[in-house]
């Protein structure tokens, strides 16, 4: 069975990758995924931890710094996926770890990475499945844990097709710490050994509260020059197809709440310039918070103005000095975002109808009351 995956893996990437570099998606930790490391690395045996993209990667935060305690004397490796991971990823590291992108899943390019790096341990963030990785990482010895596991509706349909498949790649890893008795259940349907599996909840609920002082409240309010008379509604991690949905309740808010600003912060930053481009056909002014001048305030300062974040690492900023907070990825069937975040900030939450990546945290928040869900731009169901 891997031979037929590794034949399938290749075919991909000679399709795939002739395109990825017409659409000049190039950046240096293409080097990475293709096996090419600094040549000067002392890592000795560190940790490893792999976390795909933005929201695994601020999740293992608390996980990195608890291990720093416990292992002193450990360097880290945490490697991502996407881009935007990477940048948090180096907020996490200190001098001495490394940063860098998953190896492409290769045979011959994770044996050469694993080598080099020689970890102590290796652990996944949520439920990623690399055949070659996990594989390589097992006939050396390097264990594999999976923190934060969990399986989606969408991703269980797909694995449990491939479960003949999956189940001698899952018997190699040797602990999955799931969320949900949930997802215990879809681990042991998939292949996994049930002595292997421990449920220890959502890591996002261990994120540590950050703490704002009214000065840097005031400072970020002054940033955007909002008055004590405005209120300032966020809507974070937005994907495509949500802009204009809350752009049309914005509208009718305004009728009732004319002192009422927005701040709309796309999932993906690159994205600012098509939000923008959608803030202005209907009929508003974007302005990036890149682009703000608080000594020259004129542009904040007109009525119109929708911000737009688009830059990395602001948005709990925004959230902190935030009267209301909408969290994204729920209007459309995208199973929502991190509500844990605006919730630590004790701001009141919306979010829409598809929320199953948090069908727990999100029917929790609603059985106490701690949120509203609404469906596209109208309530609907308020608490």
């Amino acid at each position: 069975m891997i031979i037929i995956y590794n034949f399938i893996a290749l075919v991909i990437f000679l399709i795939y990758f002739p395109v990825y570099l017409l659409r000049r998606k190039f950046h240096s930790g293409l080097w990475q995924r293709l096996g090419v490391l600094p040549k000067r690395l002392n890592l000795g045996k560190p940790i490893w931890i792999h976390a795909v993209s933005v929201g695994e990667a601020a999740a293992c935060r608390g996980l990195v710094d608890g291990l720093r305690k416990i292992y002193p004397e450990k360097k880290f490796v945490i490697s991502t996926v996407t881009t935007t991971g990477n940048k948090i990823a180096h907020t996490i590291a200190q001098p001495g770890d490394f940063v860098c992108y998953l190896p492409l899943d290769f045979s011959f390019i994770v044996k050469k990475i694993i080598t080099r790096v020689n970890p102590s341990l290796f652990i996944i963030a949520e439920t990623e499945i690399w055949p070659n990785l996990i594989t390589c990482l097992w006939k050396k010895g390097i264990p594999v844990v999976v923190v934060n596991a969990r399986i989606s509706d969408g991703s269980f349909r797909g694995y449990f097709m491939l479960r003949a498949f999956l189940k001698p790649i899952l018997k190699k890893i040797s602990l999955f710490c799931a969320q949900t008795q949930v997802d215990v259940d879809r681990l042991m349907t998939i292949g996994a050994e049930v002595d292997k599996i421990k449920v220890t909840g959502n890591m996002k609920f261990d994120l540590s509260r950050r703490e704002y002082s009214e000065k840097d409240c005031n400072n970020f309010k002054e940033k955007l020059a909002i008055t004590v008379k405005e209120k300032l509604l966020v809507a974070g991690s937005t994907h495509p197809g949500e802009e204009k949905i809350i752009l049309e309740a914005y509208k009718s808010l305004l009728e009732d709440l004319p002192g009422l600003r927005l701040l709309i912060a796309p999932r993906h930053p690159e994205r600012a310039q098509e939000v923008s481009v959608l803030i202005k056909d209907s009929g508003f002014e974007p302005l990036r918070t890149s682009l703000l001048n608080p000594s020259n305030p004129s542009n904040s300062r007109n009525p119109t103005t929708i911000f737009v974040l688009d830059t990395i690492g602001e948005l709990l900023n925004y959230y902190a000095i935030a009267d209301i907070v909408f969290v994204g990825g729920s209007l459309i069937k995208k199973g929502g975002h991190n509500i844990l975040e605006p919730a630590s900030l004790a701001k009141p939450i919306i979010f829409g109808q598809y929320m199953f990546n948090f069908r727990d945290t999100a029917k929790l928040f609603l059985k106490n009351s701690a949120a509203i869900q609404v469906n596209n731009a109208k309530p609907a169901r308020a608490f």
